[in-house]
């Protein structure tokens, strides 16, 4: 059974002057049958440029990876768990959006030194220099949500939201997105055992979490992106 808990501190949301860190670049674990693999936790703290400072904590991470139930090398499942806590300090920030998920990505290596890559394989690295993609590219709402499943092909990596929130947009239609929003000094979720099907790529397939916060003052727009650690599907 999976599970998720919102905590909202609070509300609004913002963009631009973006800050990033990464986690753990080397991969760990291998996709073999319910293959646990925990995963470091991490942190980053921006001060925006109007002072406010914005800290985003990542912890008790871990994934869960076993065959599909058709047992084909072209398959996987992943379980997911983990918290996501954001802290804002001073400024007048009054609250922000949260947007956190999964890049998975077949025959390419986050931060390109992971372990276990098939031969021709690209880098994350290379992959943002020669096609142009960065990883605030992949990192859109509109793709695959967790509990469905994804195909991805070689050199493909896609983004799997943790949250599908529905909600009715403006003409009254059901829409869904990936964020949502808290107000005050502090928010978060916990989620635990939140699953996704990965098929298609024959290859060597990873998998890297993140947590993406934008934060609005009265003088000035952030957006903080924390990134886990990577780790491989097999």
């Amino acid at each position: 059974m999976n599970s998720k808990t919102l905590r909202h501190g609070a509300k609004a949301a913002g963009v631009v002057a973006a800050a990033t860190v990464a986690i753990g670049l080397l991969s760990t674990g291998a996709a073999n049958a319910d293959t646990f693999v925990p995963l470091q936790d991490g942190n980053i703290t921006q001060t925006l440029l109007d002072g406010t400072v914005v800290t985003v904590r990542q912890t008790a991470n871990s994934a869960n990876i076993s065959p599909s139930m058709g047992s084909t090398p072209l398959h996987r499942n992943v379980w997911a768990s983990g918290t996501i806590d954001v802290s804002i300090d001073g400024g007048t920030a009054k609250g922000g959006t949260i947007d956190a998920g999964y890049i998975v990505a077949c025959q390419l290596d986050f931060g390109g030194e992971a372990s276990g890559g098939a031969e021709g394989g690209t880098t994350w690295a290379a992959m943002q220099s020669e096609e142009g993609v960065t990883a605030a590219d992949l990192v859109d709402p509109k793709k695959t949500a967790v509990g469905g499943g994804i195909s991805i092909a070689p050199g493909e990596a896609k983004n799997v939201p943790i949250l599908d929130i529905e909600y009715t947009d403006d003409y009254g239609a059901e829409a869904h997105k990936s964020s949502f929003k808290f107000t005050g000094k502090s928010g978060g979720f916990t989620y635990s055992d939140e699953t996704f099907g990965v098929s298609g790529c024959a290859g060597y397939a990873q998998a890297r979490s993140y947590a993406k916060v934008t934060v609005s003052t009265d003088s000035v727009d952030g957006t903080v992106t924390l990134w886990g650690q990577p780790f491989s599907l097999g």
